[in-house]
């Protein structure tokens, strides 16, 4: 079992930055693949960033070279900085845990915070 809490949301004005983080408890932190995703109203939720155990990075399109995920397996947290922030950035974003064992997936979502980009 895994407790992700995600912080660092808020208001920000367009072309500001704001930093995600996302703290996880529970499990061993560095075996789970992580995960930022974002839903907008109106919106499915969709992948943002990941990172996985070994340190592999994935961007969706519409943030690359502005937003960069990290993590430290010290802290057993998961970073999302995020700059250059867009009106269509505005959404509430999800903290995400995965991993396989034996064939077995196991996923689990932090409660989310929201960040609003507007001027």
């Amino acid at each position: 079992q895994v407790q992700l809490v995600e912080s660092g949301g808020g208001l920000v004005q367009p072309g500001g930055s704001l930093r995600l983080s996302c703290a996880a408890s529970g499990s061993i932190f560095s075996m789970y693949a992580m995960g930022w995703y974002r839903q907008a109203p109106g919106k499915q939720r969709e992948l943002v960033a990941a990172i996985t155990s070994g340190g592999n990075l994935n961007y969706a399109d519409s943030v690359k070279g502005r937003f960069t995920v990290s993590r430290d397996n010290a802290k057993n947290t998961v970073y999302l900085q995020m700059n250059s922030l867009k009106p269509e950035d505005t959404a509430v974003y999800y903290c995400n845990a995965h991993r396989e064992i034996a064939r077995q997936q196991y996923t689990y979502w932090g409660q989310g915070t929201q960040v609003t980009v507007s001027s």
